[in-house]
């Protein structure tokens, strides 16, 4: 069989087969270890285990239902299965374990937030100033208000933006986890407005920029988004 078959076969596997994640200090991928290890890759110290622990906290907040360490390892599963090409793959990856680092459903400036505490940390660490420029902008660009500047930026979103593609039973848990977040607005409204947030998505020229990821999950998103939008009504 071909790459792209492989790529297919392993996606289907996992992560996104709709498996319940287990408890996020527990998570494969998210050990302490490959935390240290991801630093050294990038030359820095690795931060206290302290910073380690606060982020795993963070991501098992009780408002997250989406946003917690389960996507944190999705992302860094897909990443790791679809292994597209990327300029500087450490600084991906330490991204995506910063980019939903503050999350709060009431507030739009959880990028910016996550972003100046990553930037933070990295300073402390000892990375220079344009490594953390690259950081702060892709962590940023996880808004999805605007085109990725750089191949490194298609990759993270790219990531972020599986959970799209992934098998039915992912996706609808994965509906319902987002629903769960915002509870509190009206389902009237909420209808309206998740309607608008997947129409965008699914009225776009192609969903991922980037050809791995195009490959493996842009036909399955569409599928998922066009049901998700005829069930909203």
């Amino acid at each position: 069989m071909g790459r792209r078959s492989d790529e297919g076969n392993a996606r289907r596997a996992q992560p996104l087969s709709g498996r319940r994640a287990r408890r996020p200090e527990v998570l494969d991928g998210v050990d302490f270890a490959a935390w240290a290890r991801l630093w050294a890759e990038l030359g820095a110290g690795c931060p206290p285990r302290a910073t380690y622990e606060e982020l795993l906290r963070r991501y098992r907040e009780p408002h997250r239902a989406y946003h917690n360490g389960q996507h944190l390892q999705e992302c860094l599963q897909v990443r790791r299965l679809i292994n597209a090409a990327c300029h500087a793959p450490a600084e991906v990856d330490l991204a995506l374990w910063f980019h939903d680092a503050i999350y709060d459903p009431l507030r739009s400036d959880n990028e910016l937030r996550s972003a100046q505490w990553l930037d933070d940390v990295a300073r402390d660490s000892g990375l220079g100033d344009e490594t953390r420029r690259r950081l702060y902008g892709l962590i940023m660009v996880t808004r999805h208000d605007g085109a990725p500047a750089s191949v490194d930026e298609a990759v993270l979103v790219d990531t972020d933006l599986a959970i799209l593609g992934a098998s039915a039973a992912r996706f609808e848990e994965y509906d319902r986890q987002v629903r769960r977040e915002y509870r509190y607005v009206p389902l009237f409204v909420y209808r309206r407005k998740r309607r608008q947030v997947l129409e965008g998505f699914l009225a776009r020229g192609r969903i991922y920029t980037t050809a791995p990821y195009f490959d493996a999950f842009e036909q399955q998103a569409r599928v998922n988004l066009a049901s998700a939008i005829d069930r909203l009504g």
